[in-house]
């Protein structure tokens, strides 16, 4: 109980904020648009609170993501979007797992409410690159069997997605740019849906949503890298010291 006071005691007015505004926009979304799907309206819920643990540095928002991934999958089957549902259920699901364990193992200082933040190589950043460009390629042929909806956006879809969960899995800053990048991939995806379906207008909202949270937690990462950082100068110099 201790640990869930003193994280919601960590979130700054800034922080709630953005995620109730995203909360009220994604409600409205859903009751305006006469939704009846109620799974992407737990998934868009789920995902946007998994989200602001995530840019807190909390393993408690990969577990938001697995649950997120479970209901987006539904709604991404029932829009032909095997491409989502595959990357979702098939990729992020058991990357979002081993993350978590990643997670746990690299706190900062001991303290698990924070990862410790890594910071990667150029060519590391580059090889993961080309790999996420591969697993696209792979997957558009794959999709295209499957005469999955909006084939093209589909698969670069599946290159922005697996690119930030690379990044997420290593704790990298730079994951919530690969996921910013990959929440506009998806608003353009389910903007197509809403010509025909007005239901998808709320996923919309969902990933404009998401895309305001993705890149806050870029930005909030980049702050948490550097104290980590002046921290463990700090600490060498005591140790030199002493």
């Amino acid at each position: 109980m201790k640990r869930i006071k003193d994280f919601f005691k960590s979130i700054t007015v800034f922080e709630y904020c953005l995620w109730g505004i995203s909360v009220v926009g994604m409600i409205l979304a859903f009751i305006l648009c006469k939704n009846t799907n109620y799974y992407s309206l737990a998934a868009s819920l789920i995902g946007v609170t998994g989200l602001l643990f995530i840019a807190k540095g909390n393993v408690i928002g990969q577990f938001l993501s697995i649950l997120f991934s479970v209901f987006y999958g539904i709604v991404a089957y029932a829009s032909h979007y095997y491409g989502e549902m595959f990357t979702t259920l098939g990729m992020n699901t058991p990357i979002a797992i081993a993350t978590a364990v990643v997670w746990l193992r690299n706190p900062f200082s001991g303290d698990r409410k924070q990862v410790k933040i890594n910071r990667l190589s150029l060519t590391e950043y580059g090889l993961s690159f080309l790999l996420s460009v591969a697993v696209a390629v792979a997957f558009y042929f794959i999709l295209g069997a499957l005469k999955t909806a909006n084939l093209i956006w589909s698969a670069v879809s599946v290159f922005t997605s697996f690119y930030a969960v690379y990044l997420l899995l290593r704790r990298s800053s730079y994951y919530g740019i690969a996921y910013s990048a990959n929440d506009i991939v998806l608003i353009v995806l389910w903007s197509l849906e809403a010509r025909q379906n007005l239901e998808a207008v709320a996923m919309i909202v969902c990933f404009v949503a998401f895309l305001a949270n993705d890149f806050y937690g870029f930005v909030n990462w980049l702050r948490m890298q550097k104290k980590q950082q002046n921290n463990q100068k700090n600490e060498t110099q005591k140790e030199e010291a002493e």
